[in-house]
């Protein structure tokens, strides 16, 4: 038996790896990043014509009906060119939310449009997993009341999926009134985290919501960030060896140096058995198994330690010339330091698969 990836599922990769080297150039990052915009219109135009945000949609709502492990492959490549694009939230966890708890009617008016790119979806569920800054949502008579931080593709939302203390999830319209939106600065420019303060806004309840569909969410949603960092890793090592193979000293090039050959062989040796890592995590919750909770903390938690090294070393090659905006090395950086602390640190993700396994309280 071989597990890898399919012919199709390849040739789809190379597709958005190949649309994204011509419509998500450094420069076109740059500029995003420049003018706080983690949603350009024409990139996330071009990836709704490739069918991208309707991936996990059935097709009877005009989705293409695959797994996560195609939207993992698919993100991978949006990590690689640092593509500043909402996918987490609105192409995987709303959708999902829709498809395991919504009602017929809900599906019906929200996943044709999320398929097509005609609305954009925030996810509100930070406060599940630790809430800070007093924040959190409560529900009463239909309408939401408090605060949620950290909420995915929170710019350009067309309605979120909010969780309350009590794991049910609501729908609230981004033009409800008394719903207040607020951007929040992360060191990651090209994604969109913002903060929604509630102040008796109606909302739309999700009836079959309990806390096994907002697991697999927070699920599904860890195994997009790690293959993300898989991405922008080996995007990292690329560049490192590139720059090893051209910058010359002493009159030799520095990856003709056993040190600098050491860390570029170790980068790879860390991040390479992470791919398996991530399919299985993404393979596994597709199929339902039993360790598939566990896998996906796995692959969030290990590919956060990874992607830090390897961005580390990265830099490291790289010199002086690592540190500055010419060389853009930075966004990865970021990207990956972002992917790191969103829906959980590794050492909380960590504490998660030990309680799942019964070695911790």
């Amino acid at each position: 038996m071989e597990f890898g990836l399919s012919q199709e599922q390849r040739l789809f990769q190379d597709s958005i790896r190949r649309f994204l080297e011509q419509h998500s150039p450094l420069e076109r990052v740059r500029r995003a990043a420049d003018a706080n915009d983690a949603a350009p219109k024409e990139l996330f135009d071009g990836l709704c014509a490739m069918g991208v945000p309707g991936l996990l949609i059935p097709e009877e709502f005009g989705g293409m009906g695959l797994g996560l492990l195609d939207a993992a492959i698919a993100y991978e490549m949006m990590g690689r060119h640092v593509a500043p694009t909402p996918f987490v939230g609105t192409s995987v966890m709303a959708p999902l939310a829709l498809m395991h708890a919504g009602s017929q009617a809900q599906k019906e008016q929200w996943l044709p449009r999320l398929a097509s790119g005609k609305a954009r979806a925030g996810v509100g569920v930070s406060e599940t997993i630790g809430a800070r800054e007093s924040a959190g949502v409560d529900a009463r008579g239909g309408k939401l009341s408090g605060k949620a931080l950290f909420v995915i593709d929170q710019a350009g939302a067309d309605f979120f999926v909010v969780a309350d203390r009590a794991r049910a999830l609501h729908i609230v319209k981004a033009d409800a009134a008394g719903l207040t939106t607020r951007a929040l600065n992360t060191i990651d420019k090209t994604r969109s985290v913002g903060e929604l303060v509630f102040d008796g806004v109606a909302a739309e309840a999700l009836p079959g919501a309990n806390a096994g569909v907002i697991a697999r969410m927070l699920d599904a949603g860890r195994v997009m960030l790690a293959a993300d960092t898989l991405g922008a890793g080996q995007m990292m090592i690329d560049k490192a060896v590139a720059y090893a193979g051209e910058r010359t000293q002493f009159g030799r090039v520095i990856g003709s140096f056993q040190a600098v050959k050491h860390m570029c062989a170790e980068m790879a040796a860390k991040l390479e058995p992470c791919r398996s890592l991530v399919w299985y995590a993404a393979h596994a919750l597709d199929e339902g198994l039993g360790d598939a909770r566990v896998a996906a903390c796995h692959a969030k938690s290990h590919l956060s330690e990874v992607g830090r090294f390897v961005a580390r070393t990265s830099t490291e090659v790289h010199g002086g010339m690592g540190f500055t905006d010419l060389l853009g090395l930075h966004y990865w950086f970021k990207r990956i330091g972002f992917d790191r602390q969103i829906l959980g640190g590794p050492e909380q993700v960590r504490l998660e698969a030990a309680r799942l396994q019964g070695w911790a309280a």
